[in-house]
């Protein structure tokens, strides 16, 4: 596939597994990391919502069943969610892409800016959105299938790699800043994310150590 062809950002999320597996594998920036990273919040979603599709309406929760709802549906948005961020992490380098090749005057500065912004803006609001799905999963493992406790542990590990993964792509962007106060907020803001993920991820490890 060649980069003049490579799927549009509002194509990319209609692909197929097997289709945005042999996308991210070719030569073009299209799916790259971020996109991947929207993808991987999306199935550690879907995951939990497995888990709890597997619990709801079981008599041994019946108990629960006013939080299992509510679960229900701020992981479907959530899901939801990450697919248009997966986009949206698309159409920023698309932005990117297209301020580069404006001429050089004050129009392309205020473009490639506008481009950062996003490029930074993008993974920030997916970690934001992987943290609260990975406290939904910590909630969930208090009182869920145990037959499922091993899809609910990956489902938390593809969460923090989720985390990791966009932490990775606001340092990559935040060195193009001018403002290094800035730069050095966010990356010291990006890394007690990763922090907060992993001691979340440990959270629901530690459940199912409980059980398996």
């Amino acid at each position: 596939m060649s980069e003049s062809s490579q799927p549009a950002a509002e194509e990319l999320t209609g692909l197929s597994v097997k289709d945005f597996a042999a996308a991210t594998a070719d030569k073009t920036p299209i799916p790259g990391g971020g996109s991947v990273a929207g993808a991987a919040g999306a199935m550690a979603t879907a995951l939990g919502e497995m888990v709890l599709s597997f619990t709801r309406g079981k008599k041994a929760f019946a108990d629960q069943a006013d939080a299992h709802d509510a679960l229900a549906v701020r992981l479907a948005r959530a899901r939801g969610m990450f697919i248009d961020l997966t986009a949206d992490d698309a159409a920023a380098y698309t932005l990117y892409r297209e301020a580069t090749a404006c001429a050089d005057d004050d129009t392309k500065d205020a473009q490639l800016r506008t481009a950062l912004a996003a490029a930074i803006n993008v993974p920030r609001e997916m970690t934001a959105l992987t943290l609260s799905v990975l406290e939904s999963l910590v909630e969930l493992g208090a009182g869920c299938n145990r037959h499922l406790l091993s899809d609910l542990a990956a489902a938390a590990v593809l969460a923090e790699a989720t985390v990791k993964l966009c932490e990775l792509n606001v340092r990559v962007n935040i060195q193009f800043l001018t403002d290094a106060e800035e730069a050095s907020d966010l990356r010291n803001v990006a890394a007690r994310d990763c922090d907060r993920a992993a001691e979340l991820r440990q959270r629901v490890e530690q459940i199912v150590s409980e059980h398996l």
